[in-house]
């Protein structure tokens, strides 16, 4: 099975994926650590990817794509393989899809897990951190025993600026401008799941299951 998954910050896409990874068998392919990696492995296209970041320029599109048809070759990926975070324009998934097309291939599902911004400001708003340890918590789903205070090590928990509510808000109207015509590619391509990411983890799992059937 072939995925690509799109989700907001705070949708609990990453808690979903590793859930999909393991009850699919397949990987998650996630675009910066398949850069790093093929950096790395010094592959021709990592090599290609490298000269980009090295400059502190943006690697483009076909480079991106040529990396992602280096890592679906891998034996790992025979049974199906799952994008995260790529495509992210139009222009990426046009490529994407002729590259796949050329190899016989096609993209089977696009979840797109939906959060009410409101739950999504909530969830990430609560975050807390700490300075010494960097251990997460959340002041409502995970919070610390004593207020303010790490549990593991007594340090000092703190609200990243990215966790404020004026930051998230940003964050996403930047994901929503930026996702939202990959959404309508997809929804006229009739791939597009959307998955209703309220509520527990096992019952937004459940639904991804029941779209994936």
């Amino acid at each position: 099975m072939k995925l690509i998954l799109l989700g907001p910050p705070g949708a609990g896409k990453g808690t979903q994926a590793k859930m999909l990874v393991q009850e699919l068998g397949i990987p998650q392919i996630s675009t910066g650590d398949m850069l790093r990696e093929a950096v790395k492995a010094g592959s021709p296209m990592g090599m290609k990817a490298k000269t980009y970041m090295d400059s502190g320029e943006l690697v483009p599109d076909e480079v991106v794509v040529g990396i992602v048809e280096e890592r679906i070759q891998q034996p790992d990926c025979a049974d199906g393989f799952m994008l995260d975070g790529f495509p992210r324009t139009t222009a990426q998934a046009d490529a994407l899809t002729e590259m796949l097309e050329k190899k016989g291939l096609a993209i089977d599902h696009v979840i797109c897990i939906q959060v009410d911004n409101d739950e999504l400001i909530r969830r990430l708003s609560g975050r807390r951190t700490c300075r010494n340890c960097m251990a997460p918590y959340h002041v409502e789903f995970n919070p610390p025993q004593k207020e303010g205070v790490c549990d593991k090590c007594g340090g000092e928990l703190y609200q990243r600026d990215d966790d404020r509510e004026e930051a998230i808000r940003a964050r996403l109207k930047t994901y929503d401008a930026q996702t939202r015509p990959l959404i309508e590619y997809y929804e006229q391509r009739g791939l597009l799941r959307p998955v209703d990411g309220s509520g527990r983890v096992e019952e937004v799992f459940g639904r991804i299951r029941q779209v994936l059937r």
